[in-house]
């Protein structure tokens, strides 16, 4: 019951109401509050090229121990992705067959790291801390471009 209370909590924190949420435009939703996540539903890849770099959290179940895992690390090191332009987009849903579940084809868990270029850059089937996630955004070219650059 604790995890289901916590996960509850997690994606009470994470999501804000999607109540017409299909005619906002996402990339303005997320620049005025960055630590918010997206259902999967909602997003276009196409739409975050260059500006964010998604990180997809896929699961079958929001009840999955592994989602909320994952859930629970991205809440408790959010800051952390801030910095480093990330946005976060969740899909507990395969019945929904959203279009970044058939364009990525979890089986299950799966954490995918999508750089803003639009290229998959990692696939995780396991949950994956927030540092482990920075570093791996650290190591690519556009956000070391990034911090020589000071942004």
């Amino acid at each position: 019951m604790h995890a289901l209370t916590t996960l509850m909590t997690t994606i009470a924190f994470l999501l804000p109401s999607v109540a017409g949420a299909e005619d906002a435009d996402i990339i303005a939703r997320w620049t005025e509050d960055p630590t918010q996540a997206f259902a999967a539903s909602e997003v276009s890849l196409d739409d975050l090229q260059w500006i964010a770099r998604p990180v997809v959290v896929f699961a079958n179940s929001p009840r999955d121990p592994a989602f909320i895992e994952q859930m629970e690390e991205i809440v408790a090191g959010v800051d952390r992705l801030v910095e480093r332009d990330v946005i976060i987009i969740i899909d507990t849903d395969p019945a929904g067959q959203s279009d970044l579940r058939l364009q990525l084809r979890p089986r299950g868990f799966m954490l995918v790291l999508i750089g803003k270029d639009g290229q998959v850059n990692q696939r995780k089937p396991l949950p994956w801390t927030v540092r482990e996630i920075s570093r791996t955004i650290d190591k690519m070219p556009m956000r070391q471009r990034e911090m020589r650059e000071g942004r």
